[in-house]
């Protein structure tokens, strides 16, 4: 007599829709954002289709043109976005440009924006130093947002500039990054989101009239995730779905720094069968970023975390799929500074087309990497001839990067000092250099100690008349 199986339930179609619902709140009190339906989504790869898919834009713009972007360089493709804008406010089209003070350094201050303000185009920098605020200046805000008469929205993370479109006579190729275009309810959030920095950038917020009613476009829910300091909105979306994946996790980054409970959720998944990857720079811009991040290979590929290295220039896109279903591409990297110190704009997307597309272009990206194991490295397919033009340990390094990577860099001091775990041979060049500075501090602070002290003078009275203007503004305003 055949023995019977128990066959149990599946969930009633009630407790179904609980259970959407309480996945709904969770990822939209996770992420500070709602989910908005009737949408339509583009993927575009590198600056040879976001680039022009941005400038067609500016082209067919009618009323509105709003900019928010960490960094435009005073290079040719700079230059040229910027006379594309001052076209458009020529027209009389409302132009307003948010850039950062920080990730555009000089090319204000030597003219880049001054052709669209003789135009009659808006150009505000973002917290600029001030002195009722000695530190809040370090703030970054690292969007990188373009919107066009309320009807499209652009979310990447791409800056403007030659580096995306590669620099052949300096034998960098293009940079790789991703990039979306959205049309359908998702604007007017886009919109919403711009209005509150043109805010905190002096504007006035009435400046950017929201659309009344954006008509659904397509069949892509998402949610416009805009981080602001201390929110950690992605942060905690990021630990979530961690810990919700079920079958993959693969994800993209620039500048990956993750601290430990970020670490422990990507361990944990591994352990659980989970298929993590982790696609990674070889060459960067910014130099110390690189040996930070290997410093954190070796306990997630014991976990059973893949890692990956990108054979190319730099990788500078920041995404994630999760079980080919969910998706977030943007600006955040996956590092403290960026989760909770800046400004940041990303999409979650809960869509399996674009989770599939996206998926394709991670596994064409592997191809072109190289995998990382325990022991030696081996290629994550046949391995691919070097780019075109491409040098090992190539990469723009501007100074004004380095201090987003300065956090980072304590995790291997302070290994050394602590002796928390043994450092790895990539590490132990830095810690000589530090030991070197720090033992000629000491010959300073012994023999010519005023080297110090007036440096040290000049902070603290800065310092001091900022916590004084501050206390003076708020007792005048009683």
């Amino acid at each position: 007599m055949p023995t019977r199986t128990a066959v149990r339930p599946g969930p009633a179609p009630r407790d179904l829709e609980t259970l959407r619902t309480l996945a709904d709140q969770a990822f939209s009190r996770a992420a500070g954002a709602p989910l908005i339906t009737g949408n339509h989504v583009d993927v575009l790869r590198d600056a040879t289709e976001n680039y022009p898919a941005w400038e067609r834009a500016i082209e067919r713009a009618r009323r509105s043109i709003h900019v928010e972007m960490y960094i435009v360089h005073r290079d040719a493709v700079g230059r040229r976005f910027v006379e594309a804008l001052a076209a458009k406010a020529r027209e009389g089209i409302a132009v307003r440009v948010i850039y950062d003070w920080f990730g555009c350094g000089l090319g204000p201050l030597r003219g880049l924006f001054s052709p669209l303000v003789a135009a009659g185009g808006e150009v505000r920098a973002f917290n600029p130093p001030a002195l009722s605020s000695a530190l809040g200046w370090l703030r970054r805000n690292h969007r990188k947002l373009l919107t066009v008469d309320g009807e499209i929205a652009f979310v990447s993370g791409l800056c403007i500039g030659q580096l995306w479109l590669g620099i052949p006579e300096k034998g960098l190729a293009p940079w790789r990054d991703t990039g979306l275009a959205i049309t359908g309810p998702a604007v007017t959030h886009a919109e919403a989101a711009f209005a509150d920095s043109w805010r905190l950038v002096g504007g006035t917020p009435s400046e950017v009239p929201l659309p009344t009613f954006v008509p659904p476009a397509g069949d892509v829910s998402l949610r416009l995730i805009p981080t602001e300091p201390f929110t950690a909105n992605l942060f905690r979306l990021d630990l979530l779905v961690a810990a919700l994946a079920r079958q993959s996790l693969w994800i993209t980054d620039a500048y990956f720094v993750g601290p430990g409970p970020y670490l422990e959720g990507l361990k944990r998944a591994a352990r659980d069968g989970v298929d993590v990857r982790l696609l990674l720079p070889r060459n960067s811009d910014v130099g110390w970023v690189v040996p930070l991040s290997r410093s954190l290979y070796r306990p997630l590929l014991e976990a059973g975390v893949r890692i990956f290295e990108w054979n190319g220039t730099m990788i500078h896109a920041k995404t994630a799929i999760a079980d080919q279903r969910w998706a977030r591409i943007g600006s955040t990297n996956l590092n403290i500074t960026s989760w909770i110190g800046n400004w940041e704009m990303d999409v979650a997307i809960e869509h399996e087309g674009v989770a599939s597309t996206l998926a394709a272009q991670f596994e064409d990206d592997l191809a072109r990497s190289t995998e990382i194991v325990l022991g030696s490295p081996r290629p994550a397919a046949p391995r691919p001839r070097r780019l075109p033009g491409v040098r090992a340990g190539t990469g723009y390094k501007p100074s004004r990067r380095v201090m987003r990577t300065v956090a980072g860099v304590g995790r291997t001091f302070g290994a050394a000092l602590t002796g928390s775990r043994r450092l790895e041979d990539f590490e132990v060049q830095p810690v000589v250099w530090l030991g070197l500075l720090l033992v000629a501090l000491a010959v300073v602070v012994f023999f010519v100690p005023w080297l110090l002290a007036w440096p040290l003078a000049a902070v603290a009275t800065w310092f001091g008349v900022a916590l004084l203007v501050e206390a003076w503004t708020v007792w005048r305003q009683r």
